[in-house]
C-alpha cells in the first residue's frame, strides 16, 4: 500500500515510492527505492519537503502512515471547497471568435521568444518594444476571453517546452493578474515578467539545459543559478520595470525558504513573486517534457493544494484555482451519463459546469459522434462527475480543443 508520512518518519528499511517534491525543477534525487542507510535519510531531511510517499508492500511500514486514496480525498475536498469560489464575471467574446486571434497572438509570441532568446545568446541586448507589444497582445486576449489561449497552453510539444512554457507561464499570469484586479500598469510588468522568467538560461551550457535524464547534483546547482542570470541580465536592461525583475527573478523562491536564488521566506517574497511560483509549477508539473510526464490539470491542482503553506502560498493557491476553474481548459471529465467530454471552456457564474466536447461513452466503450454541450444551459441534465486520467481511455485530448 502507498502511504504518505511525514519526513520526520522516514526510517532505514523503508521504501520511497514518490520523494513528492516536484514543485522542484529538473529534481536530481533518485525517486524511488529502499532506504539502505542514515546518510540517505539525511539526504531526504535536506530536500525540504514535508512529505513522502512510501510502498508498505516493499518496505517498512509507518504508524504516521495516510493511505494515498485519503490524502487523495482530503485534497479533492480542498479542491472542491476552492471551487465553491465564485469566478469573477469579465465582458468577453465568443471563444471560437477569440481563437484565431489568440492563436496568431501565441505563434507570433513564441517566435519572438526564440529570436529574443538567440539575440542575448549571441551578446545584444534585449529589445523590449516587441515583448511590450505581445504582452499587450496576449493580457487583451485574456480578457477578451481567456479561453481561447488557455485551450492553446494544452496543445504542445514536449521537445519545445523551454518557449512554451514562457508564452503560456505568461498567459496564466495574465489570468491571474486579471482575476486579482491588478492595475493595468502591475499586469503588463508581470506578464513581461513571466515571458523573460527563464532568459538567464541562455548563460545555462546547453548539455544541462537540454539533457534529457536526471541532472547530477553539481548540474543541479548550476542550473539554478539561471533565477540569478535572469535577474542581472534584466536589471542591466534599459528601461525594464521594477515589477518585472522582481516577477522573473522570484519564480522559483519557495514559502519556507526552500527555493532559490535568495532562499526568500513567507512574505519576503512579493506577492507577485508568490503567484508566479504557483502558475509556474502549475504549468511545469502539468507539462510533457523530455524527463517528466505531465500529470491532468486535476492533479495538479490537487498537487498545488498539497503544497500549499509549506512551499506554496495557501490563500493565493486558492485564488489561482479560482481564476482557471476547478476544471481547467483541457481536463478530461467523466459525465453523469458516462460520456467523456474535453472542458473547452471555463464558466464565469459556476465552476462546476464548464463547457465540454465530448467524444466517447464509457458504459459502451465505444467513440461517439463529436457534440459541444454547455453543462449550464437550462434543460441539461447531465453533470460532472469526476475529472479523469486521458491515459486511462487512451484519449488525446488535445485533438478537441481547437
Amino acid at each position: 500500500m502507498i502511504k504518505r508520512i511525514p519526513v520526520s518518519a522516514v526510517r532505514i528499511g523503508m521504501y520511497i515510492a514518490d520523494l513528492n517534491n516536484d514543485w522542484i525543477p529538473h529534481n536530481v534525487n533518485r525517486r524511488r527505492g529502499i532506504i539502505k542507510n542514515d546518510e540517505t535519510v539525511e539526504k531526504i531531511h535536506r530536500l525540504g519537503v514535508s512529505y513522502v510517499y512510501i510502498d508498505t508492500g516493499r518496505g517498512l511500514d509507518s504508524p504516521d502512515g495516510v493511505a494515498i486514496a485519503e490524502v487523495d480525498q482530503a485534497n479533492e475536498r480542498k479542491l472542491q471547497d476552492a471551487g465553491a469560489l465564485k469566478p469573477i464575471r469579465q465582458i468577453r467574446v465568443d471563444r471560437e471568435q477569440e481563437f484565431s486571434l489568440a492563436l496568431r497572438t501565441h505563434d507570433e509570441a513564441q517566435t519572438l521568444m526564440g529570436n529574443l532568446m538567440q539575440n542575448v545568446k549571441l551578446g545584444k541586448a534585449i529589445d523590449l518594444s516587441p515583448v511590450h507589444e505581445l504582452a499587450e497582445n496576449l493580457r487583451g486576449s485574456v480578457f477578451r476571453n481567456q479561453n481561447a489561449l488557455a485551450c492553446l497552453g494544452r496543445i504542445r510539444e514536449k521537445d519545445n517546452y523551454l518557449l512554451e512554457h514562457s508564452v503560456n507561464l505568461s498567459v496564466l499570469m495574465s489570468i491571474f493578474g486579471k482575476a486579482m484586479g491588478h492595475s493595468d500598469d502591475v499586469l503588463h510588468q508581470t506578464i513581461v515578467g513571466a515571458l523573460l522568467h527563464d532568459i538567464g538560461k541562455i548563460l545555462t551550457p546547453d548539455h544541462i539545459l537540454h539533457k534529457p535524464g536526471r541532472l547530477s547534483p553539481a548540474e543541479f546547482e548550476i542550473m539554478k543559478e539561471h533565477a540569478r542570470h535572469s535577474h542581472d541580465l534584466l536589471k542591466a536592461t534599459e528601461g525594464i520595470g521594477e515589477l518585472t525583475i522582481i516577477t522573473a527573478a522570484q519564480h522559483h523562491e519557495r514559502m519556507d525558504g526552500s527555493g532559490y536564488p535568495l532562499g526568500l521566506k513567507g512574505e519576503e517574497i512579493s506577492i507577485h513573486g508568490r503567484m508566479v511560483a504557483i502558475a509556474d509549477v502549475y504549468d511545469a508539473i502539468t507539462s510533457d517534457r523530455a524527463y517528466h510526464k505531465g500529470i491532468t490539470p486535476s492533479q495538479g491542482l490537487k498537487k498545488l493544494l498539497e503544497w500549499s503553506g509549506d512551499h506554496l502560498d495557501a490563500d493565493l493557491v486558492r485564488q489561482f484555482i479560482r481564476c482557471i476553474g476547478l476544471y481547467p481548459v483541457g481536463s478530461l471529465v467523466l459525465l453523469e451519463s458516462g460520456r467523456l467530454g474535453v472542458v473547452i471552456e471555463t464558466n464565469e457564474d459556476d465552476q462546476r459546469l464548464p463547457v465540454v466536447r465530448v467524444m466517447y461513452h464509457t458504459r459502451f466503450r465505444l467513440p461517439i459522434p463529436v457534440q459541444t454541450i454547455d453543462l449550464s444551459r437550462p434543460g441539461n441534465q447531465d453533470r460532472i462527475e469526476r475529472a479523469v486520467d486521458p491515459q486511462v481511455y487512451s484519449i488525446d485530448v488535445r485533438k478537441f480543443l481547437s
